[in-house]
């Protein structure tokens, strides 16, 4: 029986926390190994805190970024925490590293990966993140890239929940409920000190998120029961036998 993968394709360090930790740990749970790739530490534009520290270097915000993240990655089970160190503020991959990710994509072979939303113009590492994973996701399934290694098939690209949704477009499709991981999630909020700024903010965002899950589930006429709930957009048209 072929082993369940999924990748999330983060473009900082903590992202993956706050926007599908829940999905990660729920996954873990189910069986799935889910393998986070950082393209960055964030250590220029996602680390003020550390940053107003005195003697701060840029090494050692890498280090205590990093050390975050790993932190957090064991909180939700993570089955793989790859940091690719590109640098952020901008994020910025040359051929090179498009092929790295490539390489890893073929070798998760993931049955769906999670990124960011298509537009941020708070943030455009964020979106530029999401750009190089369709432009990843489309190389790994050329047949002519690096010929005799096995090729992606056609897994769903869903773009996790950004922090100001109303504008950036994001429309979630799907409403994931969280709530029997959710000590997890708020464990591995709870190790990104660098940004505690965000912890009850994110918390909050789920307990919405499990209202709506709620309500689409069928609200007080049977509908399901959710505390927490993450949302996402998917891609790609799905394909099914049946509704």
């Amino acid at each position: 029986m072929t082993q369940k993968t999924a990748l999330v394709i983060s473009a900082h360090s903590a992202d993956f926390v706050w926007r599908c930790g829940g999905a990660i740990a729920l996954h873990q749970q189910k069986g799935y190994d889910v393998t986070v790739v950082c393209l960055s530490y964030g250590e220029r534009g996602e680390s003020a805190k550390l940053w107003k520290q005195e003697g701060m270097t840029l090494d050692k915000v890498k280090i205590a970024r990093r050390k975050e993240a790993e932190n957090a990655a064991r909180a939700l089970d993570v089955h793989d925490i790859q940091f690719f160190d590109l640098g952020d503020y901008p994020l910025e991959l040359d051929r090179e590293a498009k092929y790295r990710l490539v390489d890893l994509i073929r070798k998760v072979q993931p049955g769906f990966m999670l990124s960011h939303s298509h537009y941020d113009p708070y943030n455009t590492d964020h979106m530029y993140a999401t750009r190089i994973a369709l432009e990843a996701r489309m190389i790994a399934q050329a047949w002519g890239h690096e010929p005799g290694q096995k090729v992606l098939g056609a897994p769903q690209l869903y773009l996790f929940e950004p922090h100001q949704t109303e504008q950036m477009g994001w429309k979630p499709d799907v409403f994931l409920d969280i709530t029997p991981v959710w000590d997890r999630k708020r464990a591995a909020i709870e190790c990104m000190e660098g940004q505690h700024h965000l912890w009850d903010y994110y918390t909050n965002v789920a307990e919405n998120r499990g209202n709506h899950f709620r309500r689409n589930s069928g609200g007080q006429a049977g509908g399901r029961d959710c505390r927490y709930a993450e949302g996402f957009q998917s891609v790609f048209p799905r394909t099914v036998d049946e509704l």
